[in-house]
């Protein structure tokens, strides 16, 4: 019912909640005193003692209560939103702190939609634990002894039997958290696979679309939509019945206090203003609870989530990157290097490549050799290898990820583009940038024209950069790398999504920029890798050839074999292309 680790997060959360509860006490103490006004003028009546003044100060102080209460709970509401407002804003900035902190390695328990959906929907489930649920429950806890306490004053036989009835609830709320806890693990869980796949095929829609896969995928999806909705109807039917069990508590024993109240008035030992007080706040000592009970139903949904935060936040750091990568000396080196997705699935094998300093090389190959997944070791995106990866002389999986991410910049074929504008893009190269700066480099990649003849630096970009070409992203995404001014660049199949004209100007920077950094291009167009200073051929995850072009050409193995068959189809394309101009 309490969550320690959840209450450590509240902070000055904590003073919002104690102001809730206070409220809600004081809200029960006008409850009271409009009861007792009632029921004197109920007793007055009743002996025709009751006269028009005693009216009139019971409707105005009836009249007093009501505003009192509404200016309460509104109140209640600021408290409310304050406490829980604070403690979701602290949830995200720790997950955020610590994503940063893991980089990919959160994908070893998590995927991407699970982070998502965690961090969003899971947070805001827990608005209603601290905003409703922990101040109901201490007030719960302090409503009926208070009640006790004024009741007894009438009659001690019908308050004490009110307060034996009482922990009734809490011991059923006790009872459920067993299986609420089973059954909301299984709803999260079922959830969380739905959201996973939603995301996979929508993002992937395009392709599932070429291969006629999307049929196949969405019978997957109603798969998992159906297991979704039977996990919903379990959680529902659960909630339902446990309602319904506390609803005959807290409605039998105002009951019974009612029953118990009219004996005692029948015996004489009570009066009718005391008989009265005892049916109006009987229900007092229950509803408190009752209202626990339904937000402790929203509340068991926000903690289930909390479990699956702490999942990610007790995610231990990498203590063995402390070393910073050496500028005089960034060679890159891989010896016996190894590395599977899982157990089944085995991408390099005994990989040994040497990449020098300041060079242009090359890793080519064939669809799922494992070029990208090299780009993604170099880059940590992948980790968990076997065998040796040296920047300089020192072990990649020691390197500082901050230092590491200063040296190398990855821009591949769907490099990402922010909404806002071409300045507030660029400007995420570093804070130092200047538009000076950002023109120069903007007349480098060819896009500088383009833009002047929109708005300049402050050309808008759409989500995903949608009103732009594939060329033009490309050029964006290639200056804003440059403007980042790295050691080390990673051109992941950079060329692939744009035309050949684009391509051509595209790999003339890409060249540019290999005579003072050390590039790595992985390309599927042989033709682009030519000027290469070296060239990894990999198939099936094994490097079949290494050399310069000529080198490799000489060799006539399958380098030279895939190059000459994508010669002559683009010769044929370019004979075709020149036919219909004709």
């Amino acid at each position: 019912m309490i969550n320690k680790r959840l209450i450590s997060l509240m902070g000055n959360a904590k003073k919002y909640i104690a102001w809730h509860v206070i409220i809600q006490l004081a809200n029960l103490a006008l409850n009271i005193t409009a009861v007792f006004f009632m029921a004197d003028i109920i007793q007055k009546a009743a002996q025709g003692n009751i006269i028009k003044s005693d009216i009139i100060k019971v409707s105005i102080a009836i009249l007093i209560i009501v505003i009192l209460r509404f200016r309460f709970n509104i109140l209640m509401a600021n408290m409310s939103y304050n406490a829980s407002g604070r403690v979701k804003q602290t949830l995200r900035e720790k997950i955020y702190s610590k994503l940063l902190t893991l980089g990919s390695r959160y994908k070893e328990k998590f995927s991407t939609s699970e982070i998502v959906q965690i961090s969003m929907e899971g947070v805001d489930q827990l608005e209603i634990y601290f905003g409703r649920y922990l101040p109901q429950f201490f007030y719960s806890m302090i409503a009926p002894i208070v009640l006790f306490a004024v009741l007894s004053t009438i009659s001690i036989k019908s308050a004490a039997l009110l307060l034996i009835c009482f922990p009734l609830i809490p011991i059923s709320i006790v009872a459920i958290v067993k299986i609420a806890k089973k059954i909301l693990k299984k709803y999260w869980g079922s959830y969380s696979d739905l959201g996973e796949i939603f995301l996979e095929d929508v993002q992937g829609l395009t392709t599932l679309k070429i291969y006629k896969a999307d049929e196949k995928k969405n019978e997957e999806m109603n798969i998992e939509a159906e297991k979704f909705r039977i996990a919903t109807m379990n959680l529902l039917f659960m909630q339902l019945n446990s309602i319904t069990i506390m609803d005959i508590i807290a409605y039998g024993g105002a009951a019974l206090g009612v029953i118990i109240s009219v004996l005692e008035y029948m015996k004489g030992n009570i009066n009718l203003a005391g008989t009265f007080s005892i049916i109006m706040l009987s229900a007092e000592f229950f509803i408190p609870l009752r209202l626990l009970g339904s937000f402790f139903h929203i509340a068991m949904n926000g903690i289930s989530a909390s479990d699956k935060m702490f999942e990610i936040l007790d995610m231990k750091k990498d203590d063995k990157r402390i070393n910073n990568i050496n500028r005089d000396n960034e060679k890159i080196t891989f010896k016996d290097v190894s590395f599977a997705y899982n157990e089944d699935k085995t991408i390099l094998k005994n990989i040994n490549m040497t990449i020098k300093e300041k060079s242009f090389v090359s890793i080519v190959g064939v669809s799922g050799s494992g070029k990208s997944t090299i780009a993604g070791l170099i880059t940590l995106r992948n980790e968990d290898y076997n065998g040796s990866i040296k920047i300089g002389d020192i072990e990649l999986s020691t390197i500082n990820k901050d230092d590491l991410y200063k040296k190398i910049v990855s821009v591949d074929h769907n490099s990402y583009l922010f909404e806002g504008s071409v300045y507030d893009n660029l400007k995420m190269a570093g804070d130092n940038i200047t538009e000076n700066q950002m023109n120069e480099v903007l007349k480098q990649v060819e896009l500088y024209d383009f833009l002047q003849s929109e708005n300049g630096l402050d050309t808008k970009i759409m989500e995903k950069a949608a009103n732009l070409s594939g060329g033009q992203k490309q050029r964006l995404a290639l200056a804003r790398a440059i403007l980042f001014d790295a050691d080390i660049y990673i051109f992941d199949e950079a060329t692939s999504n744009v035309d050949v004209e684009s391509e051509e100007s595209i790999m003339r920077i890409i060249r540019n920029i290999a005579k003072e950094k050390t590039v790595i291009l992985i390309s599927h167009r042989l033709y682009n890798c030519i000027l290469s200073d070296h060239i990894y051929f990999l198939k099936d995850g094994i490097v079949m050839e290494e050399g310069t072009h000529n080198q490799l050409m000489n060799l006539d193995g399958e380098y030279a074999k895939i190059f000459n068959e994508q010669t002559n189809l683009e010769s044929i394309t370019k004979g075709e292309n020149f036919s219909i101009a004709i």
